[in-house]
């Protein structure tokens, strides 16, 4: 019998692959083709972002002036790490996601002079620890290239939607922890392949700003699939995670009359002030629940360039101020 991914078509997931695919077309049309820009902005997010997940301690000013070739002062390795997953990015349009050369040669530039076996599968075991309890026993190496073999042989002939197929495909990714280092980077960057091919807006969708926002959440989904051996769960957070970025990504350079409702009241509860606090603006707003303000006020206008951080550097701060930009 041919391989099949375990996942579970739940109503949530056909729920979210209409609100997605309905999003999609709502940025299409409001903005057309995303400008150079904007696409080397949202690449540099994603970037900054995934490798933030792993623990990079860069902030989104260093990774971008590393990407313009400037001197920053920061760990070697880190420097690296940022330089090699802009190679690794950069080689998307000529990636072919079934073709497992491919998938060596991406992971070779992603891990090049930070992993030994950079390139090639791993030779030895692995497991997944939270502090000294283990929460993952990867597949034998022995296994790992027909897993993989296995993989793309199902993501060539599926007819599953993109979407599910991307998800499903980063998830098990992880369950088979195929390399030495650098899964967790090789995951995320598939499924952007995947989607990408099905809809090349999609390469310039900062996916992973959502996901290290929400970063508790993604392990909590990798772990509950893990335990229900079923990809379910999982793909419920990454394509709610997806919506997100399609909801707080602007597609294009301009602020125009297509800018939401709720950014604009948000811009308005300014009211002329300096810096701002987040829950002050809440109240000028008549808000009350956070996340709700993030996702639907706050993201989008700083992803609109319409408002600044006052400590970018330091996003979660307790002491973090909002400011109008010269844009609005």
């Amino acid at each position: 019998m041919s391989y099949q991914p375990p996942l579970t078509l739940t109503p949530r997931l056909i729920d979210l692959i209409s609100r997605v695919s309905e999003a999609l077309g709502r940025w299409e049309v409001t903005g057309g083709a995303m400008s150079p820009r904007l696409r080397r902005e949202n690449r540099i997010r994603s970037i900054h972002s995934s490798l933030a997940i792993e623990n990079n301690s860069l902030s989104l000013a260093q990774v971008t002036a590393i990407i313009d070739g400037k001197r920053v002062r920061g760990l070697p390795r880190e420097i690296k790490e940022v330089q090699n997953a802009f190679a690794a990015y950069e080689m998307l349009d000529s990636l072919k996601p079934t073709f497992h050369k491919d998938f060596l040669k991406a992971h070779a530039a992603l891990m090049q002079g930070l992993a030994p076996e950079a390139g090639r599968f791993r030779r030895g075991g692995v497991g997944i620890y939270q502090g000294k309890r283990l929460v993952h026993l990867a597949p034998p190496a022995g296994r790992v290239p027909y897993l993989v073999k296995d993989l793309f042989a199902w993501l060539k002939r599926t007819d599953q939607h993109p979407l599910l197929a991307g998800a499903a495909v980063h998830y098990e990714i992880e369950f088979i922890h195929p390399f030495s280092d650098g899964n967790g980077r090789m995951g995320r960057l598939w499924q952007t392949l995947i989607l990408a091919q099905w809809n090349p807006q999609l390469a310039s969708l900062p996916i992973e700003s959502v996901v290290h926002d929400q970063q508790a959440g993604y392990y909590k989904a990798l772990a509950a699939s893990g335990k229900l051996a079923d990809a379910a769960p999982f793909a419920e957070f990454i394509l709610q995670a997806l919506l997100d970025a399609l909801q707080a990504t602007p597609i294009t350079d301009q602020v125009s009359d297509q800018v939401s409702d709720q950014v604009k009241r948000l811009l308005r509860a300014f009211k002329g002030n300096g810096a701002v606090a987040a829950v002050e603006l809440m109240q000028r707003l008549g808000l009350k629940h956070l996340p709700t303000f993030r996702r639907n006020y706050l993201k989008p206008a700083i992803a609109a360039g319409l408002i600044c951080l006052t400590q970018p550097d330091s996003p979660r701060s307790p002491t973090q101020r909002y400011v109008l930009s010269p844009r609005a």
